[in-house]
Parts: C-alpha cells; sequence; structure tokens
C-alpha cells in the first residue's frame, strides 16, 4: 500500500470561533506535533482526509504536506461530532525517520482452527502488541494464521513472526487466541469423570441421614 499523502496549509487563527470557521469552508483544523519545537496549527481538506485516511490504523505512517514541507506522522487522534459524526478536529504526531520508535500495532487473526471444527470455543483476548523499531520498518497491522490451533490449544505473544528490525515489547506470554471446550461439552466430560457413587450397604458407603451406623443395631443386641 503506498502512502497517504495529506495536503495541509499553515493556520494563524486560533480558537473556536476560528475552528467553526474553517469547518464551513469543508476543512479540518489540525495540529502536528513535533518531537520537537511547538505544535504546527494546520488545516484540512475533510473529503481528501477522510478518503486518505479510511483503511490506515494508528500505527500507519501518513505523509502530511504543509505548503511544501513534509513530515511524517501518525493520524494520533480524531475528535467527532457526537450527533452527526462529521470530524471536528486532528492530532497528528510527527515520526523522525532514523530513529527508533515505539508504536501499537494491530493484531488480525484469520483462519478457522481446527478445534473449532471439532466443536470448541475460539477466543482472541488480544488485538495489538507493542513493537519497537524504524518507521521504516514499522508494520501497518499484523496478520496471524490460527487455522491450526485444536482444542486446549493457545497461541501465545511470543509465537507472532515480526519483520527483520521490528522488536516486539507486549509480554511473550500474553494469549493472542486459544480454543477450548464449549461449557456443556467441558460439564459431560466431567460427569465422566466423576466416581460412581457406592451402593448402600457397601464398603465407603455413606448412611441416609438419621440412619444407624452400620453394625450399630448388632452393637446395641450385645449390650443386652
Amino acid at each position: 500500500m503506498s502512502q497517504v499523502v495529506l495536503q495541509a496549509k499553515n493556520r494563524q487563527g486560533r480558537g473556536s470561533a476560528d475552528a467553526r470557521r474553517i469547518r464551513r469552508t469543508g476543512r479540518i483544523p489540525a495540529v502536528l506535533y513535533g518531537r520537537t519545537g511547538a505544535p504546527l496549527s494546520i488545516d484540512l481538506d475533510g473529503r481528501e482526509f477522510l478518503n486518505g485516511v479510511k483503511h490506515v490504523s494508528e500505527s500507519t505512517i501518513v505523509k502530511v504536506d504543509v505548503e511544501g514541507k513534509s513530515y511524517d506522522a501518525f493520524v494520533k487522534d480524531t475528535q467527532r461530532n457526537i450527533v452527526n459524526g462529521s470530524i471536528l478536529h486532528v492530532d497528528f504526531y510527527e515520526v523522525e525517520s532514523g530513529r527508533l520508535l515505539r508504536a501499537r500495532v494491530s493484531v488480525h487473526i484469520h483462519g478457522t482452527p481446527a478445534g473449532v471444527r471439532e466443536g470448541g470455543i475460539l477466543e482472541s483476548p488480544l488485538h495489538e502488541i507493542e513493537v519497537e523499531c524504524f518507521p521504516k520498518d514499522l508494520p501497518e497491522r499484523v496478520d496471524v494464521d490460527i487455522s491450526s490451533l485444536k482444542v486446549n490449544q493457545s497461541l501465545h505473544v511470543r509465537d507472532i513472526v515480526l519483520g527483520e528490525g521490528v522488536k516486539l515489547i507486549s509480554g511473550a506470554d500474553q494469549v493472542v487466541a486459544l480454543v477450548k471446550y464449549a461449557k456443556a461439552e467441558a460439564a459431560k466430560e466431567e460427569d465422566t469423570a466423576a466416581p460412581a457413587a457406592a451402593a448402600p450397604g457397601a464398603p465407603g458407603a455413606a448412611a441416609a441421614p438419621g440412619a444407624p451406623a452400620p453394625g450399630a443395631a448388632l452393637a446395641s443386641s450385645e449390650k443386652k
């Protein structure tokens, strides 16, 4: 996928009144936070932004061109109108080429586990991992094939294969996906494994409430 390029303009005004004026023209007020120096106030074409970032994730690096000067950055936050969903404001965070960065990358699982075809239930508790790498090596997402997972098997973060130059930061023992028996199946297995109740009067059988213990009647007659 080619890098998304967004055209932006320097924004001189400040405050909510200026932001409303910008939105009325079909543009979006934004701020580009650099690794050094003061934040840069900019505005973007609303339609271009929506089309450009439609399929990008938080770990996707886009290029923001501010009147001829380019910045590589993440889309860190978008504020939306809660009524109509329109974008009110965007925050970008600049990344520096040749310098290590840490980012959270989404994990996408695919495939139908063998254990699910056998009646198991799939659980996928982890949806992103943290990695460290240079900007050029940062993956947009991590794809994990879980089709070989059987019942009572799990896949952990340590099992994920990352690209060269990408270091894992998240805990290696975190579970990405697991397949386990359905509750009904687990209950059935527990019932099968439970020991059969001893027959009345057999060694080890428990006496009924209020009934004399085995041998009690004999002991009573001997006393007489």
